[in-house]
C-alpha cells in the first residue's frame, strides 16, 4: 500500500506529460535543426546563397565546396590521421594525469594538499604568456615540429582537475579507502582498482571535454608545426579557408581567372568544413553517453 501511494503521489497528469514531451521535443529540434541547416548549406550553390540566403531546401544544389576540399584527398586523410592520433593519445594521457593530480589533493590526509591546490589554482589566474611557452617547447624541450608539441600544452586543464577533485571528495567515501588499506591494498591499487571504477561519470565527462579540446585545437599547430604532413585537420581546414578568402579578395586574380572566382565557394565551404570537422565528434559522443548512464549506477557507495 505504501508503494502504491508513493507511485500515486509522484505520478504526473496526462496534460503535464504532453507538455513535458512537447517541451523536450522542441528543445531537441532546437539542437538538431542548426546541424541540419549546416549540412544543407554545405551542399548549396553559391548563387542560391546570394539570392535566397540560408534555406533548408535551396533552389540550386552543388558539390563545389566538397570538390574544393577534396582536391587533394590524401592531404585531408593525412590530417584526419594526425587529428585522430593526437586526440586519442592526448585524451588518454590527459584524463590519467588529471585524475592522478586530483585524487591526492582530494584526500584530507595528504600533507601537501594545500600547496598543490594553491599551485593549481594559481595557474588559472596567471600565465607565462605565449612567448615563454614557445621558448619552453621549442628551445628547452626541443619539441618544434613534433606531435608532442600538440599533446603536451593541453594535458592539464586546471578547472577540470578541480571538478575531478570535487567528485572524488563527494563520491569516494573515506571509509572505503580505510577498508581497502586494512585489507592490505596500497595507494596505487586503491586508485586503479577502486577509485577509478567508481569514478566513471567524471572520467567520461573529462574524456569528452579533452576529446573536443584536442580535436578543435589548431593554434598549437600554427605555433609549432612546419611540416604539412603533420598538420591536424582543423589547422588544414583553416589554411584552405584563408586561401579561398585570399583568392576572392584579390582583384587581380579575379580579373585573370574569372571562372575560378565565379565558382569558388565561400559560405558553403565554411559549412562543408564544419561538416567534415564535426563528424567524428558526433560518433564519439554516444560512446561517452553510455558510460554516463553506467557510471551513475556503478558509482554508488553502499553503506
Amino acid at each position: 500500500m505504501a508503494g502504491t501511494a508513493y507511485r500515486r503521489e509522484n505520478r504526473i497528469s496526462p496534460i503535464s506529460n504532453v507538455l513535458l514531451n512537447l517541451a523536450f521535443t522542441l528543445l531537441s529540434l532546437a539542437c538538431v535543426m542548426p546541424v541540419i541547416l549546416v549540412i544543407v548549406v554545405s551542399f548549396t550553390h553559391s548563387d542560391s546563397l546570394i539570392n535566397q540566403g540560408y534555406s533548408f531546401w535551396p533552389d540550386q544544389w552543388s558539390l563545389t565546396a566538397y570538390r574544393t576540399m577534396f582536391k587533394d584527398a590524401s592531404t585531408i586523410f593525412d590530417a584526419y590521421r594526425v587529428s585522430i592520433t593526437i586526440t586519442v593519445f592526448g585524451t588518454l594521457l590527459s584524463v590519467l594525469l588529471m585524475a592522478l593530480y586530483a585524487y591526492p589533493i582530494s584526500r584530507k590526509d595528504y600533507p601537501l594538499r594545500s600547496f598543490f591546490t594553491f599551485f593549481l589554482f594559481f595557474t588559472m589566474l596567471f600565465s607565462g604568456g605565449m612567448v615563454s611557452r614557445y621558448m619552453v617547447y621549442t628551445q628547452a624541450l626541443s619539441l618544434k615540429d613534433s606531435y608532442m608539441a600538440l599533446i603536451l600544452p593541453l594535458l592539464i586543464v586546471p578547472f577540470n582537475v578541480i571538478i575531478m577533485r570535487t567528485f572524488f571528495q563527494t563520491t569516494i567515501h573515506p571509509a572505503l579507502i580505510e577498508s581497502a588499506k586494512i585489507d592490505g591494498a596500497g595507494e596505487l591499487r586503491i586508485f586503479f582498482r577502486i577509485v577509478l571504477p567508481l569514478s566513471l561519470p567524471v572520467l567520461a565527462t573529462m574524456s569528452l571535454f579533452a576529446t573536443i579540446l584536442y580535436w578543435n585545437d589548431w593554434f598549437n599547430a600554427l605555433l609549432f608545426i612546419n611540416t604539412e604532413a603533420k598538420y591536424p585537420l582543423q589547422f588544414l581546414m583553416m589554411r584552405v579557408l584563408n586561401d579561398v578568402q585570399y583568392i576572392r579578395e584579390n582583384m587581380m586574380l579575379a580579373v585573370q581567372n574569372p571562372e575560378l572566382f565565379k565558382d569558388l565557394p565561400n559560405e558553403s565551404l565554411q559549412m562543408a568544413m564544419a561538416v567534415i570537422g564535426m563528424g567524428p565528434i558526433l560518433v564519439v559522443y554516444p560512446f561517452f553517453q553510455k558510460y554516463f548512464v553506467k557510471g551513475l549506477t556503478v558509482g554508488a557507495v553502499k553503506g
